[in-house]
């Protein structure tokens, strides 16, 4: 499998589950990726991670008391300074909803709201680098932003954490924007006006890679999952959307 050492600053690097019933996850997450998951560390107020083949995959905590959105994947990406991205954010119309926190020697984290209203996480490295393996079965394949105000969030990862950027469509029909390592592509911001409902709030979406997209749907029902959209055919490959037991949303790509 391809494994990760660290992640460009401004890249996704960690992804963590806040679920109403860590018991059910777990057994949801092993039966679909095969993940084990580590005893909760109590000092950390229960926070554990996911494992795929012994390497840090995702974390997962239980939901806290008075918390809006009680299942919910999250995404974070790479800072070299929590403080300092979370000042420009502010200067740069995002909002900050939790401060620079240090977690022992793992790293500093931070949570924040974008312009258009989707939460991101925010991750400074200690001894914790993030997920060490991606784009095979059961591990990170791709991470992308789903908003309505898709100038002024381009702008902001681009100022906020310093993205490089490329334009991959700017059609009436689909306007779509990735985060570059060279030639490489790591995370994108989709233009959703047109299909976010009312309701729907901008978000981030984790990507996780699977083998046979239809198998690994007809194992999330089996598991006690929801289909959000089935198995189908795009140009970046076969697609699911879900929402495991809790209610958290994730997605799919066939590897």
């Amino acid at each position: 499998m391809p494994a990760r050492d660290s992640a460009l600053i401004g890249a996704p690097c960690w992804a963590d589950l806040m679920t109403s019933d860590t018991k059910r996850s777990c057994e949801f997450y092993r039966a679909l990726f095969g993940w084990t998951a580590e005893e909760p560390n109590e000092e950390l107020g229960g926070y554990f991670n996911f494992r795929k083949d012994g390497v840090r995959i995702a974390g997962c905590m239980a939901s806290q008391p008075g918390v809006p959105v009680t299942d919910v994947w999250s995404v974070y990406l790479a800072s070299d300074d929590a403080q300092k991205t979370l000042d420009t954010a502010s200067d740069d119309g995002g909002q900050v909803h939790v401060p620079p926190m240090r977690v022992q020697d793992l790293g500093t984290m931070a949570f924040l709201a974008d312009p258009g209203g989707a939460g991101i996480g925010v991750w400074q490295p200690g001894t914790h680098q993030g997920f060490g393996l991606v784009d095979e079965p059961g591990t990170p394949s791709w991470f992308e932003v789903h908003t309505r105000d898709y100038d002024a969030v381009v702008a902001f990862y681009r100022n906020v954490f310093r993205w490089e950027t490329r334009v991959e469509s700017d059609t009436e029909d689909f306007r779509y924007t990735t985060l570059q390592d060279g030639e490489q592509p790591l995370a994108g911001v989709m233009d959703a006006t047109k299909f976010l409902g009312p309701d729907d709030p901008s978000c981030w979406s984790v990507y996780w890679a699977v083998a046979d997209a239809d198998t690994a749907a007809q194992r999330i029902v089996e598991s006690g999952g929801s289909l959000l959209h089935p198995p189908h055919n795009s140009p970046y490959g076969r697609l699911v959307a879900a929402a495991d037991p809790t209610g958290a949303t994730f997605k799919l790509r066939e590897a």
